[in-house]
């Protein structure tokens, strides 16, 4: 009876703990806690051996995070291209509020957008950022993005580096909390892969034959009643060299999704590198640990690769969150990785930010979203369709409970609508369907009222 009263004790006491921490208040712990964000790049949802199983993929390390810590199983990128979603990220502020839509490298005013470096440095902790960088802001400015050592920012090939990097970090001795950003290219490396390129991480072994590969993706055709913009996009994807995927058979696309899962054995393997090390610097009793992606890949997802869209398998991403007093739990709460982020981890480690940020600390009781907003700028490259060099619809999506809306800038029919507790795969654009149109209201509701809110010009143009 004593030990069982012992247990009870214990688990009461974690609970005052956590609910402390989750105040959307944030106010400070007793003790200022270290911070670890673990970045892949090109990584979907789903991606990972805890939620596929683990005939095709393995990925202990990200799985040992989900099992540890709170997975949140609706978690989009504000865009799903490297850049502004980085810099959303970096910044905790919406690509349009940014003016930063696709991977042109505009060079951001530091003092109107500090970034996470910034906040935290300001608020005594030593900072890193080891790997891909990609963000709006200048890298050797460390006094203008507040990250104090920057190592291993190429594109790719640093993806060994980074563990032994993370170790030496990590093991250094502190009297100040430190915030580390571990940030790897893989699976990015999808991209060559499909171009017969070189992978500039090093190659994942010969494919196997057909028995031993992975399905075909299961929504692998055309959404029936796709607007003309997903339509003509992918026909300028399947004419851009750049991703050519055009001819590719259902055998050659099982050999991607083969490829495209030892990129993320690879990279998990790296990961579970950085976490040993975190464990034996003993310092992860009080430090979180972030897990998320940039953005996903669609896998030949509807005839796609890459990313850009706003299908689930490129805007949706991982975002786990472990350390002390996170209970082990899935949640499908609404996350914007891009503003939500830094509000997050801001109110965990008792920090206070320089500016008013975009986004909520996701772990507040009194927070759930009723819906997010992602956009994108489907930008491909010039000389996609003649006489449209310029051609780069832009739109905006809106993700509720149930629903997934967005539209275009540009084409005929210019919005989609999906029910995605009922059709995750995409495969039934309701938009046109009489019987849906009350929730097509709605959702355009939600997007003009969160342009006015966030003072989001193109969204007047959409309507």
């Amino acid at each position: 009876m004593r030990i069982m009263n012992i247990k009870i004790a214990g688990l009461f006491a974690w609970f005052i703990f956590f609910a402390g921490i989750v105040d959307s208040k944030c106010q400070p712990t007793e003790r200022l806690k270290n911070v670890l964000v673990i970045m892949t790049d090109q990584q979907s949802a789903d991606a990972m051996s805890f939620v596929l199983g683990r005939q095709y993929l393995y990925t202990p390390n990200m799985d040992k995070l989900a099992a540890e810590g709170i997975s949140f199983t609706n978690a989009y990128c504000a865009n799903p291209l490297c850049t502004p979603s980085r810099t959303s990220m970096f910044t905790g502020r919406y690509p349009h509020e940014l003016g930063i839509q696709d991977n042109v490298l505009t060079k951001l005013d530091p003092e109107l957008f500090p970034s996470m470096g910034n906040i935290f440095a300001s608020n005594g902790y030593e900072t890193g950022y080891l790997g891909k960088w990609h963000i709006a802001l200048a890298q050797a400015d460390k006094k203008g993005h507040g990250f104090q050592t920057i190592m291993h920012t190429k594109m790719g090939g640093s993806d060994s580096l980074l563990p032994a990097a993370a170790a030496t970090f990590l093991h250094q001795k502190r009297q100040n909390p430190f915030l580390l950003v571990v940030s790897f290219l893989n699976p990015h490396n999808i991209c060559e892969w499909a171009r017969d390129e070189e992978l500039p991480d090093g190659p994942v072994g010969k494919v196997p034959a057909g028995a031993e590969l992975p399905p075909l993706i299961a929504n692998y055709l055309p959404s029936q009643k796709e607007t003309d913009i997903n339509r003509d996009m992918r026909a300028a994807i399947h004419a851009n060299p750049k991703f050519p995927v055009g001819n590719f058979s259902h055998l050659k696309w099982r050999e991607y999704r083969w490829a495209y899962y030892r990129m993320i054995e690879k990279v998990d393997a790296y990961i579970g590198e950085v976490l040993d090390a975190l464990k034996s610097s003993g310092q992860e009793s009080n430090t979180l640990v972030v897990f998320t992606s940039d953005h996903g890949d669609m896998q030949g997802a509807h005839g796609w690769n890459q990313k850009t869209v706003f299908y689930e398998e490129s805007s949706r991403v991982p975002f786990i969150l472990a350390g002390p007093g996170l209970f082990p739990q899935k949640t499908a709460k609404l996350v914007n990785t891009g503003v939500d982020l830094i509000p997050t981890i801001c109110a965990y480690a008792g920090v206070k930010p320089l500016v008013r940020l975009s986004g909520h600390n996701v772990l507040a009781k009194d927070w759930n979203a009723k819906y997010i907003v992602v956009s994108n700028r489907l930008s491909v490259g010039k000389n996609i369709f003649p006489g449209r060099e310029k051609f780069a619809p832009e739109g905006r999506m809106v993700r509720s409970a149930q629903y997934k809306y967005w539209i275009y800038d540009e084409g005929e029919q210019r919005e989609s609508l999906f029910d995605i507790s009922k059709d995750p795969g995409e495969m039934n654009d309701l938009a046109t369907l009489k019987e849906y149109k009350a929730v097509l209201e709605q959702h355009r509701k939600y997007l003009k009222d969160w342009g006015e809110k966030y003072a989001d010009n193109k969204i007047k143009e959409l309507f």
